[in-house]
């Protein structure tokens, strides 16, 4: 039932775009709810894609890339620090240790909040880290809060990125830095191929986004929202090792087994297994197959290069604020 009601918003199954945009935040609440645990059994507790050196683990580049945001934004012990759609707090913990910083999730999806305190708990860092259970356009949070602000491929699920981006200027300390890497669509897209559209499609319905957008409309609603543009360029252009590579069927990796299509295939089949059995909820079984649909758009997006999923942008709210 609950993935019926997860389907019902996207184009596969005769959604709308306006509904898709209009109940966001039910769209994206049902997805992580059914899509969670698959998420942290195969890739663990950082939900997010990576540059990537050859040589390097793909648990090495998920770190250096976490790190690399927490350099960028300056971070300095002590400071306070939002991490706008943390997931379970995998990058949250990670930049905390890295930087001895206070960091606050803000999530809006009541089981990730929940996993994600006790995987705080479990590393000690539940004194300083917490976690706020809100909507990202609707932050309960005070004006001028928070030292530094950051997203990893999470304001993509934003229905509309100037409110999302105008929310977080809000909550940001004047003088101060926000980083994010966005999912986006590049200036490679053609609205008018279908093939594309296909592709776009898949990744939506199976990464529970109301919209892709494209770097360019990312980069006009910051600015927008009152931002200076410090420097910004899609990573993914520069990345020896292609980002899409552990969702790619054709490489095989010991390290990231269950990502591989043999690792793939055992899971698939163990979920029927559970399934059947009563172990795993009723709809696992289609849950592990839109998640195979959302891969595979996934890597042909990036072999096109029509899709990325770090865009990086550093930006500054102005000392004088006259929004």
């Amino acid at each position: 039932m609950l993935l019926f009601r997860y389907e019902k918003y996207h184009g596969y199954y005769g959604g709308k775009q306006e509904d898709r945009d209009a109940n966001y935040t039910d769209m994206v609440n049902k997805y992580y709810d059914l899509a969670t645990s698959f998420y942290e059994f195969g890739w663990g507790e950082s939900f997010h894609f990576a540059h990537r050196w050859k040589g390097e683990s793909l648990r090495e580049s998920i770190k250096r890339h976490e790190h690399f945001l927490a350099l960028q934004l300056g971070l300095k012990p002590g400071q306070k620090v939002l991490d706008v759609g943390c997931g379970i707090g995998g990058p949250l913990r990670e930049i905390a240790r890295f930087s001895s910083t206070s960091v606050t999730g803000l999530n809006n999806n009541e089981y990730q909040i929940s996993r994600g305190k006790e995987l705080n708990r479990i590393a000690g860092v539940d004194k300083t880290c917490d976690f706020v259970k809100a909507d990202f356009m609707k932050m309960p949070i005070p004006d001028n809060t928070f030292d530094a602000v950051y997203a990893i491929e999470a304001t993509c699920h934003a229905p509309d990125a100037y409110g999302c981006y105008k929310e977080i200027y809000r909550v940001l300390k004047p003088g101060q830095c926000f980083a994010a890497y966005e999912w986006c669509m590049t200036d490679a897209f053609d609205p008018n191929n279908q093939e594309h559209q296909k592709i776009k499609a898949e990744v939506e319905i199976g990464d529970g986004l109301p919209d892709i957008r494209s770097t360019t409309k990312c980069l006009e609603a910051l600015k927008q929202a009152g931002f200076e543009i410090i420097w910004e360029k899609d990573l993914a252009k520069e990345s020896p090792v292609p980002w899409y590579e552990p969702l790619d069927k054709n490489n095989f990796s010991l390290s990231s087994f269950r990502l591989t299509a043999v690792g793939r295939f055992f899971t698939r089949n163990m979920v029927k297994a559970l399934e059947f059995v009563g172990l795993a909820p009723k709809g696992s079984l289609r849950v592990q197959d839109f998640l195979e649909k959302a891969a595979e758009g996934l890597v042909e997006g990036g072999k096109k290069e029509i899709f990325t999923p770090m865009y990086f942008f550093l930006v500054r709210k102005p000392l004088s604020d006259d929004n």
